[in-house]
């Protein structure tokens, strides 16, 4: 394998397509903060920087976890996995999702000079819950506890934490982004999780779509458009922001053909096109909040 071979492999397994969920968080955050007159681009750069290594790292220990418990099989629905196609040693990827996991914590020291240790807390239970999200003896995402992993840490935590560096301090506007931006980001795995309701099944993953049914998974999909679309509705009725909040309702059109999509889901070719159009409409639905914020 020359190393553009290389490279492409381990872009693969790096999942870029999903990295929207660690930048989303970021730009709505620093955002408010620049709102609120505290911006400062040293500890945002770190906070995206950090994020995004802790998204790496347990995309790659996803990858290794997901085929030795053999939930990646030949018979996945979804892009292929380099560790499920033999492509890396489940050695090489776990060396690299811990590699991604020491270099956030370093990043995480920079962030906890200067915004003290509630930074340090946040820090260790991300990277903690990267690694138990499909690996140790009780993983999250295989006891249904995935989404709710997911709101957590690419909702409240990422954007929270993204304010809370700059301005030293948490707000209502932060919390309300923050749902808004966590909801989303949970509506990417409820499409992963309905596509994979099969080969999760048999390879005992528990998550809610297969507890309740992909019926369910609909509903909640539903109901995580839905709580994201209140949210810039909400800031502006509260007062304190312009109409320009209100931008990205501009995307309604885009997650209601979406949702259609998603509901008539039938194979993986189409949970696959639904996957990427939910991940799309994350990044643009933040860029635009992140615009409507500063305006």
């Amino acid at each position: 394998m020359n190393g553009a071979d290389r490279m492409r492999v381990w872009l693969l397994a790096a999942r870029p397509a999903t990295l929207t969920a660690g930048v989303v968080p970021v730009v709505v955050g620093s955002a408010l903060a620049a709102r609120d007159g505290s911006f400062r681009a040293g500890p945002a750069a770190a906070a995206l920087l950090g994020g995004l290594l802790i998204q790496i790292g347990t995309n790659f220990a996803n990858d290794v976890d997901d085929f030795e418990r053999g939930a990646d099989t030949e018979q996945r629905l979804g892009p292929a996995r380099a560790t499920q196609q033999g492509l890396l040693s489940p050695r090489q990827v776990r060396r690299a999702a811990w590699l991604c996991f020491g270099a956030a914590a370093a990043v995480g020291l920079y962030l906890v000079a200067v915004s003290g240790w509630p930074i340090l807390l946040l820090g260790i239970a991300a990277i903690l819950s990267g690694l138990a999200y499909t690996g140790g003896p009780w993983p999250l995402g295989y006891h249904g506890l995935g989404d709710v992993f997911v709101f957590l840490f690419f909702g409240l935590a990422a954007v929270l934490g993204t304010y809370y560096v700059q301005a030293n301090a948490v707000s209502s506007p932060a919390l309300l982004g923050a749902i808004s931006v966590g909801a989303l980001a949970t509506a990417i795995l409820v499409v992963n999780n309905a596509r994979d309701v099969g080969t999760d099944r048999v390879a005992g993953k528990r998550t809610l779509a297969v507890r309740f049914g992909e019926g369910a998974a609909r509903i909640e999909f539903l109901v995580l458009l839905a709580a994201a679309y209140f949210v810039p509705v909400c800031l502006w009725a509260a007062g304190g922001f312009t109409t320009w909040v209100l931008l990205p309702l501009l995307t309604l059109p885009l997650a209601l053909a979406l949702a259609r999509r998603f509901n008539r889901a039938a194979d993986g070719a189409a949970f696959n096109a639904a996957l990427r159009n939910t991940a799309r409409l994350h990044g643009i639905f933040g860029m635009l909040l992140g615009v409507g914020l500063l305006r």
